[in-house]
């Protein structure tokens, strides 16, 4: 016992260094002992939080990023609430299309909100941590949005194929019915998604590096930190997203390539229509899936790459998104002015 105290006072609990055993006790290497069976069943996992690197260290970059990224996240609050009221108090956009276009925003809205309003924060902050089950919670919900998000763009590109190409039976298949099974295979897919994601996550052992270098706790990043080898694991969580992504992504290549076929058939009153709804999802897809094709795909060995492409997925796209289908979309823009209009005239006068 008395060898173990002597070894111990030069040793220290720096949560930035990598611990073990042998490094804690190594008077018991070299005796060739083994450790006390109280102390082999200790657990390994003894980091509570994490640090955050940011975007920056620069204190007036800090400063500007603040006010920057505070009216970037007003601009998607509001924008997507401006989508959500529109549709619900507009009769004439109660169809299946706004029905998912409205929950496309929401996922947005949460989406923003799972990382960019402790970003805001933190940039005030000079220590910028995150408990172990903020950041468990905080991969779960993004994980979670971003499947989601994924598979309701194919929602919204089946819908877009029957409007298109069977517009006489449109609105007896795209009832209610097949409406809540497609927004419910949705949230199914994140879900299961995200799960398996985490699954990866709970047995790792955390017990010294806690640092990670992104401004939210990115999952590869995060298990990176753990104490054993994890490049396996890092190649299941890529491969994970990358299919999901993949699959998703071929998906909607032939659906809109379906579609844009079948427009160039058409009469040319009718396919200039059709392409302006195209061009907005089309873009939205754009939007939503280059960033994925970069992470997953293209071997970038900067994090500082890594990061541009985390603030544009999480930050810009839900702030495009709302922007897209407004500008573009002649129906959503005049139900805007039908409710600013009936608001001016409901104000009593004076």
């Amino acid at each position: 016992m008395a060898i173990w105290e002597k070894e111990m006072q030069g040793y220290s609990w720096d949560s930035h260094e990598a611990l073990s055993y042998e490094s804690i006790f190594p008077a018991l290497t070299l005796i060739n002992c083994s450790l006390p069976e109280s102390l082999s069943k200790v657990n390994h996992s003894v980091v509570s939080e994490f640090i955050l690197l940011g975007l920056s260290k620069s204190q007036n970059l800090q400063i500007l990023f603040f006010l920057g990224f505070s009216m970037v996240y007003a601009g998607i609050v509001l924008g997507n609430l401006l989508i959500l009221v529109t549709v619900t108090f507009d009769s004439r956009l109660h169809t299946p299309m706004y029905f998912l276009l409205i929950n496309l925003s929401c996922m947005d809205m949460i989406l923003a909100s799972s990382a960019t309003p402790k970003m805001i924060v933190d940039f005030l902050r000079k220590r910028k941590t995150i408990s172990w089950w903020g950041c468990y919670s905080q991969m779960f919900f993004i994980h979670l949005l971003g499947g989601s998000e994924m598979m309701l763009l194919v929602a919204m590109a089946i819908d877009r194929y029957v409007a298109i190409c069977k517009p006489l039976h449109y609105m007896s298949i795209m009832n209610p019915r097949v409406l809540g099974g497609l927004l419910l295979s949705s949230y199914t897919v994140g879900f299961v998604h995200s799960s398996s994601q985490m699954a990866f996550m709970l047995n790792l052992p955390f017990c010294g590096p806690n640092v990670v270098d992104s401004f939210f706790c990115d999952l590869p990043l995060v298990i990176k930190l753990a104490c054993k080898d994890t490049y396996m694991l890092q190649l299941l969580v890529i491969a994970d997203s990358g299919l999901l992504s993949l699959v998703c992504f071929l998906l909607l290549l032939v659906s809109y390539t379906v579609i844009i076929h079948s427009v160039r058939h058409r009469a040319a009153s009718g396919s200039t229509k059709a392409f302006s709804t195209l061009s907005a999802h089309i873009t939205v897809v754009t939007l939503s899936f280059a960033p994925c094709v970069f992470i997953y795909v293209w071997p970038f060995s900067r994090y500082s790459v890594d990061k541009i492409l985390s603030v544009f997925y999480t930050i810009f796209t839900p702030l495009l998104n709302p922007i897209i289908y407004t500008l573009r979309n002649q129906e959503v823009k005049a139900a805007i002015k039908k409710i600013r209009t009936r608001h001016i005239n409901s104000k009593p006068t004076l």
